[in-house]
């Protein structure tokens, strides 16, 4: 009698705990999918660019915003560099990622590259804290999937095409901001991060609500300063009190 591949076993595993873990972020973003989709359509561009878009760019936020300045008839200028300034945050994620993936094969760190999504930083990241170590086949299945997802969302948006009027007033962007939620809400579990969370929204809203044009950027960059101040100040607080104590 034989007996199981123990290697194989195990890489079954993971695919079903990446799949898993991945799957509620994936229902999450089915709208947003939906709507670049459906959106790149109506924009101009044919069924097989829009659905190329997320075969090759893969990038939800900066899809959106590239297919609606397409539409407007933007500069390439300025499509490229709004979209280098929403996915700067990608780098933050290689360079945390760098550690674990330098010594993988050529293959590999192209393909968690291309992968590597928030959803998939959010999940990996967890992973590690829980483990202890890095699992390339847990980033590799879990990306694939979210991957997998996004592309099927994106198609129904396609096929529904210009049947979807007027989609955008529908409210469905509301995804991406979900999305971020579920991610980011998990990670706060001191006050240094709770303090940069807080600050960074309420950043944003009164950015917005001035009009200013670089809302985003200024947003991240004072909530930043503010977690680094706050953890700065924290451990000189606890010294004292610890000190006053005695």
């Amino acid at each position: 009698m034989n007996k199981d591949n123990p290697a194989l076993t195990m890489k079954n595993r993971v695919w079903l705990s990446a799949c898993a873990d991945m799957f509620p972020l994936s229902v999450a973003v089915i709208p947003w999918g939906v709507l670049c989709g459906s959106l790149g359509v109506q924009m101009g561009l044919t069924p097989l660019q829009a659905q190329a878009m997320s075969l090759f760019v893969f990038a939800g936020a900066a899809q959106l915003s590239g297919v609606t300045m397409m539409g407007a008839g933007m500069p390439g200028s300025t499509l490229f560099g709004t979209t280098f300034v929403i996915s700067a945050r990608h780098l933050l994620y290689s360079v945390n990622f760098r550690q674990y993936i330098r010594q993988l094969p050529f293959r590999w760190r192209v393909a968690l590259g291309f992968l590597l999504t928030d959803e998939m930083y959010a999940l990996c990241a967890a992973q590690i804290e829980k483990t202890g170590q890095f699992d390339k086949h847990y980033a590799l299945f879990s990306g694939a999937f979210f991957y997998l997802c996004w592309n099927l969302a994106t198609l129904l948006g396609v096929l529904g095409g210009t049947q979807f009027e007027n989609i955008e007033e529908l409210g469905l962007e509301f995804a991406i901001a979900a999305t971020f939620l579920a991610l980011v809400i998990p990670t706060i579990k001191d006050i240094p991060v709770l303090v940069c969370v807080l600050v960074s929204f309420a950043a944003m809203t009164i950015f917005t609500l001035a009009g200013f044009g670089n809302s985003l950027i200024a947003a991240a960059l004072t909530g930043m300063m503010a977690g680094f101040v706050c953890e700065s100040v924290m451990p000189t607080r606890t010294k004292k009190d610890g000190e006053k104590s005695k």
